[in-house]
C-alpha cells in the first residue's frame, strides 16, 4: 500500500511510520516538524495541514492514510483553546476536505483517545452501572478523590469501560478527540470510505516525550528519578490507567489498515491490565534504583483529571485481533533505559 501517516514525526506516528516501512509499504510523512527518529525508506514532507497548498500533492495515489497528527495533552489553561481546535479540528477538516475533493475511498485510521469517555464506568451496589459526572472542587480539596454514584451518593467500584460508552470530555484536548472522530464519522457516511477510530489509552515507550507538559506520566515519573528528586504522584497514586506500550499502538494502527472494508467505528486500543499511578512511580523507581528519594504522594489534583477509566479490548480483539503483548515491566524497563542518556 502507499500510506500517508500524518503526524509521522512524532512519538506515536514515528513508530507507525517504522512498522509500515518493516511491512514493505510505501510511506509519506506529513508533519509541521522534522523527525527526530527519520526513516529513511520514507518519504518526508514538511507542511502544516491547515496549509493544504503545501502537501495537497502527496494524495495522489495514497491508498490508505493513518491520522496521527494533533496537538496533545491537556491544555494548561483555556487560553489553549483556539490552538487545540486549529491543530486537531481544522486539520482534520481540511485532510478530510482534501481527501473526499481528490475521491478518495481507502481506509482512514484516527488516532483517538481514552480522554473521549471523561470518567470510566463503575457500579453502584443499589443502582448497577453508572457514569459520574465530573468531581466537584470542593471534594478534591478535601482529598475526596472517588465519585460517588449520581443517583444516590453511594460509593462506587470500577468496572471497563467499552466503546458503546458515551461521550464526556472533561478538557480542550478531550472536546477535540470527540470532535474529531464526529468530522471522520460524517466524512465516512458522505464518501463511503471505512473509518476507525483507535481509542488510545496511556501510552508509553521510546520516543515519549519527557519534562513537557505533555509528557506522559511514566517519562515524567523518570524525569524526577534520574534529576535525583522524588516522583510526585498526584491525588492519593490510586487513580486506574491502563497502560500500553508504543510498539503494541503500532501493531494496533496496522491491524485497522488491513481490516476489511466493512469493519468500522471505534476500537479502544489498551493492554487489557490496569494499574495504579502509585504503582506505576512505584514500579520505576524501583527499576532505576538510583538511590534517590521515593514516590511522594501529594494530594495535589487537576480539575480535567479524572479518577478510573480503564478499557475493555474485547472488540479490538475479535474484529481487528489485536492483543497487546509487550510486557508492562518490560516496557518500562525499556523506557528506563532509553531516557537515561538524556535524564542522567
Amino acid at each position: 500500500m502507499n500510506v500517508l501517516v500524518t503526524g509521522g514525526s512524532g512519538f506515536i506516528g514515528s513508530h507507525v511510520v517504522d512498522l509500515l516501512v518493516d511491512e514493505g509499504h510505501d510511506v509519506v510523512v506529513v508533519d509541521r516538524v522534522a523527525p527526530s527518529h527519520p526513516n529513511p525508506a520514507a518519504t518526508f514532507v514538511q507542511a502544516d495541514l491547515v496549509n493544504a497548498n503545501e502537501w495537497v500533492h502527496v494524495l495522489d495515489g495514497i491508498d490508505a492514510v493513518s491520522h496521527q497528527a494533533a496537538r496533545v495533552g491537556l491544555g494548561l489553561r483555556f487560553d489553549d483553546v483556539t490552538d487545540y481546535a486549529r491543530d486537531n479540528d481544522l486539520a482534520t477538516a481540511v485532510l478530510l476536505r482534501e481527501l473526499a475533493r481528490t475521491g478518495f475511498a481507502g481506509r482512514l485510521v484516527l488516532a483517538s483517545s481514552m480522554v473521549v469517555y471523561g470518567e470510566g464506568s463503575y457500579n453502584c451496589p443499589a443502582c448497577g452501572q453508572v457514569r459520574p459526572g465530573p468531581r466537584s472542587p470542593s471534594r478534591l480539596e478535601v482529598g475526596v478523590f472517588e465519585p460517588g454514584c449520581p443517583a444516590c451518593g453511594s460509593d462506587l467500584s470500577w468496572t471497563t469501560v467499552d466503546e458503546e460508552a458515551s461521550f464526556d470530555p472533561r478538557n480542550i484536548y478531550a472536546a477535540t478527540k470527540v470532535h474529531q472522530e464526529h468530522l471522520c464519522s460524517t466524512f465516512s457516511r458522505e464518501t463511503g470510505a471505512p473509518v476507525i477510530a483507535l481509542r488510545y489509552h496511556n501510552v508509553f515507550g521510546p520516543r515519549a516525550p519527557i519534562d513537557t507538559p505533555y509528557a506522559g506520566v511514566a517519562s515524567l515519573f523518570l524525569g524526577s528519578i534520574y534529576r535525583g528528586e522524588a516522583p510526585r504522584v498526584f491525588e492519593d497514586g490510586g487513580q486506574t490507567r491502563d497502560f500500553v506500550h508504543v510498539a503494541d499502538v503500532a501493531r494496533a494502527n496496522l491491524a485497522a489498515l488491513y481490516a476489511d472494508a466493512g469493519i468500522s467505528g471505534a476500537f479502544n486500543v489498551a493492554s487489557g491490565t490496569p494499574r495504579s499511578i502509585a504503582d506505576v512511580a512505584l514500579e520505576l523507581w524501583t527499576i532505576v534504583a538510583a538511590g534517590g528519594p521515593p514516590p511522594i504522594v501529594t494530594g495535589e489534583w487537576r480539575l480535567g483529571d479524572v479518577r478510573h477509566v480503564v478499557a475493555s479490548p474485547a472488540k479490538a480483539a475479535a474484529h481487528l485481533k489485536f492483543h497487546a503483548v509487550v510486557p508492562f515491566r518490560d516496557g518500562l524497563r525499556q523506557l528506563a533505559h532509553d531516557l537515561a542518556p538524556t535524564l542522567s
